[in-house]
């Protein structure tokens, strides 16, 4: 069954706390510079018994529970915005941790009245909905259909943060990052259950449809079978989007990145060997391709680890996926 997005369990948990009339506080990380132990969207269920989720652990994450759980015994549903340092020498708002970065994380203890909003984020992160968890201040939580406001289009970035004494926080509930890959082979298999558990929506495309390995595949969100000159129609461009090409050999690959070279994704690239990437290279090039859109292209792609099995190459490439989404 593929993998749902990385904040389900932490809504799944705050709905049945609700249900139950079991107190139970949200931990977000609203904003995150340098180095940090939690991005920007991590976020926690605090229970008196149970937690669901992260805010990047450590000591910091620690404090934080404990404040939680001490503020949900004292029944105080006073939320609470505050900066943490991850600096010794700060004068003020030290965590306790040293990794030279800073966030802002919000302690929000959830009331029986938040139970419709919570239960209708577990409902769009289970179904792909898209939809916007909307938190402030002056409006406290809310959920926002993707149709309104209009100015809120799916080109808006995925979080937004405006700090201050009237602070907002916004962000697109589901999957910020979508990987497709390109053929459904015994290598994009493996990808896609290393890949599923790294919060990416997964798209498996292939043009052959009796392909027992794309059948099979049910880490993948999406499996079709296309023509690959239709490939580029199938995969939205974006600073999200991720495309690795691996079909069945040489040939498809070429055409696959004819139709796919130059086009704007965060990552594109080709599996095969040195020699292989090198001779598709020289093709694109004789077939009009700018210097620079060839350039782009990743290949051979996957971090340089000596890999050799299907689950190896697997591994290495999901690691050059994360080394591109965080560098």
């Amino acid at each position: 069954m593929p993998a749902f997005p990385r904040d389900l369990p932490v809504w799944t948990l705050a709905a049945a706390s609700l249900r139950a009339g079991t107190p139970v506080a949200l931990l977000c990380v609203l904003r995150s510079e340098g180095s940090s132990p939690g991005r920007q969207g991590f976020k926690m269920a605090v229970t008196a018994a149970e937690i669901a989720g992260s805010i990047g652990g450590g000591i910091m994450e620690h404090k934080f529970v404990e404040l939680a759980r001490q503020r949900l015994r004292e029944g105080d549903t006073t939320p609470l915005l505050r900066p943490q340092i991850h600096r010794r020498e700060a004068p003020a708002d030290r965590s306790g941790m040293m990794c030279s970065g800073e966030q802002d994380v919000l302690l929000w203890p959830l009331m029986a009245s938040n139970l419709a909003n919570v239960m209708a984020i577990e409902k769009a992160l289970q179904t792909g909905a898209g939809h916007y968890l909307a938190l402030s201040a002056e409006t406290g939580l809310q959920v926002i259909s993707a149709e309104t406001p209009a100015s809120w289009a799916v080109a808006t970035p995925f979080y937004v943060y405006q700090p201050g004494p009237t602070w907002q926080y916004r962000e697109r509930l589901g999957f910020r990052d979508h990987l497709t890959i390109v053929g459904g082979g015994h290598v994009s298999l493996a990808l896609s259950k290393v890949a599923a558990q790294l919060n990416f929506e997964l798209t498996v495309l292939d043009d052959r449809p009796d392909l027992p390995t794309l059948a099979a595949n049910d880490a993948a969100h999406h499996r079709r079978v296309i023509s690959y000159e239709n490939v580029a129609a199938e995969i939205p461009i974006g600073p999200h989007e991720y495309v690795v090409v691996m079909t069945v050999g040489y040939r498809t690959d070429a055409v696959v990145l004819r139709h796919l070279l130059g086009l704007s994704y965060r990552y594109l690239g080709v599996m095969g060997s040195t020699v292989k990437v090198a001779e598709l290279r020289r093709g694109l090039a004789e077939e009009g391709f700018s210097a620079e859109a060839i350039a782009r292209l990743r290949g051979p792609i996957g971090l340089p680890i000596n890999s050799q099995t299907p689950e190896e190459i697997a591994i290495s490439i999901a690691a050059e996926l994360i080394q591109v989404r965080h560098g």
